[in-house]
């Protein structure tokens, strides 16, 4: 299969672009470099470039006939989008839209789309299934969910083939320490936490330890990111089979709070974190954990690594291995 990556030299699509050469895919990355890395894409062909470009996207697809496209391209930081929505509905809407219609134009009918689970908004109830209501708070999920309507209707209009895949929390780093995550700014719990144990940052802070939660921490659900390339792969498989389109929550189903990620850190570390104890975050859930069993039963995708220590070991890894 040839496959076009778009936003291929991040931190989720890097992982991918690894996962399709292995599978022996041709493989295309496509990316601006705003925040991905060039020497992060392992395999296939890079092109530099920004979705927006039409004249650019005209071209790599005359030149290329590609069998579907992965799109992980897009601005990701909530209190960001608050601050400069039009800079999210810009880049994560009307970019997208730019790329749907250039694949319109080229005849390539299968896309799978990197979504959230903030598109669901505050939980009405936990675990979130597929069937919970989508009801972004912030303009960085309601862009996501934008998308996720465009998709829909593009298939009634032109037959776009779709898979949304709505993670919840992506974590951990390729087992063979080659690849991992390095957000600039750095704004997950994980790695900010394995850089307080490794002492390239001062302290962890924990917003709120008064939630109704079993430690008063909140809980999250935390997916590794081979396991998240896995569900890509199947969905790929799913839209080349002549699958129709659909939408699916990933995640473990199980929650661990902040407090469980510092002390799992703390013992696969071997080393103290400092933490500092603050306010709650305004927006912040309680708990935020994913119902994956539609992705199980449709796409048969079986998580490798579902437990904490394993996703925390492989970060670790990942952190030591850093200048």
């Amino acid at each position: 299969m040839n496959i076009l990556v778009v936003g291929g030299a991040g931190y989720i699509g890097s992982h991918m672009v690894q996962w399709l050469d292995r599978e022996g895919c041709q493989v295309t990355t496509l990316d601006n470099l705003c925040s991905g890395h060039r020497e992060a894409v392992l395999a296939g062909r890079f092109v530099q470039g920004d979705i927006a470009d039409s004249g650019l996207l005209s071209s790599l697809f005359a030149s290329t006939r590609f069998d579907a496209v992965m799109h992980f391209a897009s601005f990701i930081q909530v209190g960001e989008s608050v601050a400069q929505p039009g800079m999210y509905y810009r880049n994560n809407v009307a970019h997208t839209l730019n790329l749907l219609e250039a694949m319109r134009a080229a005849d390539v009918r299968r896309f799978i789309f990197s979504s959230t689970a903030a598109t669901f908004g505050e939980p009405v109830y936990t675990p979130i299934d597929e069937a919970h209501p989508q009801r972004p708070i912030n303009p960085y999920g309601r862009s996501k969910w934008m998308v996720e309507q465009m998709l829909t209707d593009m298939d009634t209009a032109w037959g776009l083939k779709s898979v949304s895949l709505r993670y919840f929390n992506a974590a951990g780093a390729d087992p063979s320490g080659r690849l991992g995550e390095r957000h600039d700014p750095e704004t997950h719990l994980i790695p900010l936490v394995l850089q307080a144990a490794r002492g390239r940052r001062p302290h962890i802070s924990v917003f709120g330890r008064d939630y109704d939660t079993p430690d008063g921490t909140c809980v999250r659900d935390y997916i590794h990111i081979e396991d998240l390339c896995q569900a890509h792969w199947l969905a790929l498989q799913h839209l080349m089979q002549e699958g129709a389109s659909d939408a699916f929550n990933l995640g473990n189903g199980t929650g661990f709070s902040v407090q469980q990620v510092i002390d799992t850190a703390q013992r696969v570390t071997g080393r103290s974190i400092p933490v500092v104890n603050a306010p709650r975050r305004a927006g912040d859930p309680a708990v935020l954990v994913a119902d994956g069993r539609r992705a199980r039963e449709n796409l048969g995708w079986v998580p490798a690594y579902p437990d904490l220590q394993t996703i925390i070991a492989h970060a670790w890894a990942w952190e030591q291995g850093r200048a």
